[in-house]
């Protein structure tokens, strides 16, 4: 069984021309295929048809029609929902109108499938439908590794609306993280560019280059175990692919647990959660699409509570929400 995909225009795919995306991600779709899909409509972006030479911008909708005979559909196509994935979706959900939907997703958890990625939340999203007559649309990610709110739309409109609103800089988003060190000072700005490289063979963001893109995060420390562990408040201001794990490694402080960008003090022994990257999408403010905004928190994990919890840090300090609106004025 295949059916139409929705896929949300990440930040390192910005500039790239259409037709390019496609073959990035459909490499066994023929040129002529394409062309012929982009000329009936069957593909379209932001809702609108659209040429293949159209260079992208983050946070675009680009509609996927059933592609058989793909490489990647093959890989990619859904099969029955089970039951217990079906529940375990539902579960997840924090939020719910007419317009949009907010998960929890837990760490762990990836939001697309991928190479060797059978179970994901794009693959469970039929369970969402609530009646609905549309399928519920992702609009934004998050690393499968990094727990906390992930927010859909409901309909091709919302899912406009909301894509936006990130793509505009509109929607602020907080994080939680612990970090390995307390960074002095204590609040700050990090503003360093990145840009994709590798390193020791593995593909992975860089920092400082020359032809990185600017990337800027706020942050603040909550709390923390002397000098050995401090609980941060992030604010990205841009949205580059895993900004928060890099800004924090490089100023010294690696994100508990983060195996890509941390280095041997990142792993602590004893820690209940020892293999979770702690980092957590705490909170989302959002242009409502009916109007009006949308405030939303997610909860720690029971996992990664623990590790809160390691270090006798209280996840109801008030000074965590004080820093979040603090951090939130200096826009």
């Amino acid at each position: 069984m295949t059916c139409v995909s929705t896929f949300t225009v990440e930040e390192d795919e910005a500039g790239l021309r259409l037709d390019r995306w496609f073959r990035r991600r459909y490499p066994g779709l023929t040129h002529g295929r394409l062309e012929k899909l982009l000329r009936t409509g069957q593909i379209r972006l932001d809702g609108g048809r659209v040429k293949g030479a159209t260079r992208l911008e983050a946070g675009q909708i680009v509609r996927v029609p059933p592609l058989e005979g793909s490489d990647r559909d093959r890989k990619s196509r859904r099969p029955s929902l089970k039951a217990e994935d079906a529940e375990f979706i539902r579960s997840l959900v924090i939020h719910r109108d007419d317009h949009v939907i907010a998960l929890n997703k837990p760490p762990g958890l990836a939001v697309q499938g991928g190479s060797k990625v059978t179970r994901h939340v794009d693959g469970m999203l039929d369970a969402l439908k609530f009646k609905a007559s549309e399928r519920p649309r992702l609009v934004h990610r998050l690393d499968k590794d990094t727990g906390g709110l992930l927010l859909l739309a409901r309909s091709a409109r919302a899912a406009s609306s909301l894509a936006e609103a990130f793509r505009g800089r509109d929607a602020e988003k907080t994080y939680w993280a612990l970090v390995s060190g307390a960074p002095s000072p204590k609040e700050g700005r990090i503003d360093l560019a990145l840009s994709k490289g590798s390193d020791a063979g593995r593909e992975r963001m860089l920092a400082g280059l020359d032809d990185g893109r600017r990337a800027v995060t706020d942050f603040a420390v909550v709390d923390s175990a002397g000098s050995r562990v401090a609980w941060l408040v992030l604010k990205p201001r841009s949205g580059r692919t895993h900004q928060l794990r890099v800004h924090c490694a490089e100023i010294g402080t690696p994100i508990v647990g983060d195996r890509k960008y941390g280095d041997e003090n990142s792993r602590i022994d004893g820690l209940p959660g020892r293999n979770l990257l702690n980092l957590h999408a705490r909170g989302l403010r959002i242009p409502h699409p009916a109007g009006g905004t949308l405030s939303l928190k997610a909860s720690l994990s029971a996992d990664m509570m623990k590790n809160w919890s390691f270090f006798g840090f209280d996840t109801d300090n008030p000074e965590a929400e004080r820093l979040s609106e603090m951090l939130g004025d200096g826009r």
